[in-house]
C-alpha cells in the first residue's frame, strides 16, 4: 500500500525528478566523448590481448554499455572473457599484464573483487579493465566475474529509454545519501543492483514508496525462480534485502549491501517522500572543522576518542579495507570484554600512508573494583566450580557472597585504561585479539595511540581525515538537515 502524499508534494517531488534526470542524463557531445573513448580502449585491449598470444573476446560492459550512467561521472567497464584453459591461478596476472599494456601511460591501480583487476584513469575517465572467463552457457560460471556481460544483456534487453532515466535518478540519490557502491569499503548497492530495482518497480519513486514501507525483508524474484518455492527460498538466502539474480537463481545481488547501508536508505526513503528536497541528490559539501574548534567540540562531549594509528599496508585498496573491518571488529569485541563501552568507532585509511581505527568509549578509565555474577543457587555443580575459582583468588575483592538467589564476586580488573589494554594486545600484532594478518605485521612494526586532542596535529595536516572526523563528530546524515518532521 503507498503512502498518501498530497498534491503539492507530489507535485514537488516530479519536479524534483525532472531536474534530477536533466541533470544526470548525458548530453550528446559528452556521449560521443565516453562511447569513443570506450571504444578506442577496447581495441586497444584487443592488442594487448593478441600481443601476448591470449584469445580474449572484449567488449564494453557496464553501465556505459547499458546507458545507465551518469553524467559527469562516467565509469568504462571493459571485459576481456578469456579461454577457460587458462587456470583461476593465472586468470588475475594475465589480466593485469594485458590491462597495463593497454593503458600504459596512464595512472593505474591495483584492484581486488574475487580476483585482481585494473583500474586506470584515461583522460581523466576512470577505466575498469577486468577478465573473466568466456562460459557460453549461463551458470556455468568459473569466476564471479562471468555473469557481467549477462548481466548488461538482461538489463539492455528489458529496459527501454524511460527505465534508464529512471536508473540514473535512483543512481543519484544513493550517491548523494551515500549508500552507493558495491565495494568493500562502503558496502552499498551496486549499479546492477539499482537497474535490478528499476526494472521490478518501474520508477524511482515506486523504490523509494516500497523501501520506505520496509519492515524486516525484501524479496525480488523478477524471473520468478522461486515461484511456489518461497520455504526454499528462505533457507538459502538469509539477508534481510535478497534480489535474485534473473542469470544466475543461486545469487543475491543484494548480497554485498550492509544492514547499516540498507536501512540507511530506507530512512532517506522516508524522509524524501515525506519533505523532498534537492539535498538528497547534492548534499551540502563538508567543511572541516578548524582545529581549534575540534578540540573544544571533542572536550565538550565528555567522552573519550581513541585513535590507533599506523602506516601504509602493502595491500589493493578492496583488501585493506576488508581488512580494517575485520580487525576493528575483533577491537571492538577486546574493549567490550573488558567492560570498555563503545559509543561508536569506524576506521579510517587515506589508502597511502595513514590508517587507523578510531573509537569514541563512554570513559577510558574504569573503576578497579567490578561486580561478576555467578551461577543461581539451584545449579549445584556450577555453583561449586564458581566457589573453587574464586575463594582465594588474587583478583577476589570482595566475596564470593549471595544476593538475589545467586553466587556473586567483586573482581579486581586487570585493565582499568583502554589505552593500556589496547597497547598491551597489540604489541606483538594482535593476531590473539583477531586482528587480520595485514594489519597485525604492521601493527608489530609500529603503532601509536592518540587519545582526544592528540590527535590533532595529525587533523590539522590531513584535510581528508579532518573532514572525515568532522563527519563523525556530527554522527547525523546530510539529508536529515533537509528533512523536516522525519520523527513525526
Amino acid at each position: 500500500m503507498k503512502r498518501k502524499k498530497g498534491k503539492p508534494m507530489q507535485d514537488n517531488i516530479e519536479k524534483i525528478c525532472r531536474i534530477i534526470l536533466e541533470r544526470v542524463t548525458p548530453k550528446q557531445k559528452e556521449r560521443s566523448k565516453i562511447e569513443g573513448l570506450a571504444k578506442k580502449l577496447e581495441k586497444k585491449v584487443i592488442d594487448a590481448s593478441k600481443a601476448i598470444g591470449v584469445d580474449a573476446v572484449v567488449r564494453v560492459e557496464g553501465s556505459v554499455a547499458k546507458d545507465t550512467w551518469l553524467s559527469k561521472e562516467p565509469d568504462i567497464d571493459i571485459f576481456m572473457r578469456v579461454p577457460t584453459t587458462i587456470s583461476r591461478k593465472n586468470l588475475g596476472e594475465i589480466g593485469l599484464k594485458i590491462a597495463r599494456k593497454a593503458t600504459k601511460g596512464s595512472r593505474q591501480i591495483e584492484r581486488f573483487a574475487e580476483h585482481p583487476y585494473l583500474e586506470a584513469f584515461v583522460n581523466g575517465i576512470r577505466v575498469n579493465i577486468v577478465p573473466c572467463y568466456n562460459v557460453k552457457k549461463q551458470g556455468e560460471w568459473l569466476s564471479a566475474t562471468d555473469r557481467t556481460p549477462y548481466h548488461t544483456d538482461y538489463v539492455k534487453k528489458h529496459s527501454n529509454t524511460k527505465m534508464r532515466g529512471e536508473v540514473r535518478i535512483l543512481k543519484k540519490f544513493m550517491k548523494g545519501i551515500d549508500v552507493y557502491g558495491a565495494e568493500i569499503k562502503i558496502g552499498g548497492f551496486s549499479g546492477y543492483l539499482c537497474e535490478l530495482l528499476i526494472l521490478h518497480y518501474k520508477s524511482f519513486i515506486d523504490v523509494l514508496e516500497a523501501f520506505a514501507q520496509h519492515k524486516r525483508r525484501i524479496v525480488i524474484d523478477i524471473e520468478k525462480y522461486y515461484s511456489g518455492r518461497e520455504s526454499e527460498l528462505q533457507l538459502l538466502f538469509g539477508e534481510p534485502l535478497v534480489i535474485i539474480d534473473p542469470v544466475d537463481k543461486g545469487r543475491n545481488v543484494a548480497s554485498a549491501v550492509q544492514p547499516h547501508k540498507l536501512y540507511t536508505f530506507v530512512a532517506a526513503a522516508q524522509a524524501f517522500l515525506r519533505d523532498a528536497d534537492l539535498n538528497f541528490f547534492y548534499p551540502t559539501p563538508t567543511t572541516p572543522l578548524t582545529a581549534k574548534e575540534f578540540i573544544q567540540k571533542s572536550t565538550k562531549r565528555g567522552s573519550a576518542m581513541l585513535f590507533i594509528t599506523f602506516g601504509k599496508v602493502n595491500a589493493v585498496p578492496d583488501v585493506l579495507w576488508g581488512q580494517l573491518y575485520k580487525s576493528q571488529r575483533s577491537l571492538n569485541k577486546l574493549l567490550q570484554l573488558n567492560d570498555f563501552n563503545i559509543l561508536r568507532s569506524l576506521p579510517w585509511s587515506n589508502e597511502k600512508a595513514l590508517n587507523m581505527f578510531v573509537f569514541e568509549l563512554e570513559q577510558r578509565f574504569l573503576s578497579p573494583t567490578k561486580k561478576h555474577l555467578g551461577p543461581p543457587l539451584e545449579r549445584e555443580h556450577e555453583c561449586e566450580n564458581f566457589l573453587k575459582k574464586h575463594l582465594g583468588s588474587s583478583s577476589t575483592v570482595s566475596g564470593p557472597f549471595i544476593e538475589g538467589g545467586r553466587w556473586v564476586v567483586e573482581q579486581r580488573r586487570k585493565y582499568t585504561d583502554a589505552v593500556v589494554l589496547l597497547n598491551a594486545k597489540l604489541r606483538d600484532g594482535g593476531r590473539n585479539a583477531g586482528v587480520a594478518e595485514q594489519i597485525s605485521q604492521k601493527l608489530r612494526k609500529s603503532f601509536k595511540i592518540f587519545v582526544n586532542d592528540e590527535i590533532a596535529k595529525i587533523y590539522g595536516k590531513n584535510g581528508d581525515f579532518a573532514k572525515f572526523l568532522t563527519e563523525f563528530l556530527s554522527g547525523k546524515p546530510k539529508w536529515l538537515e533537509t528533512a523536516q518532521n522525519c520523527g513525526d
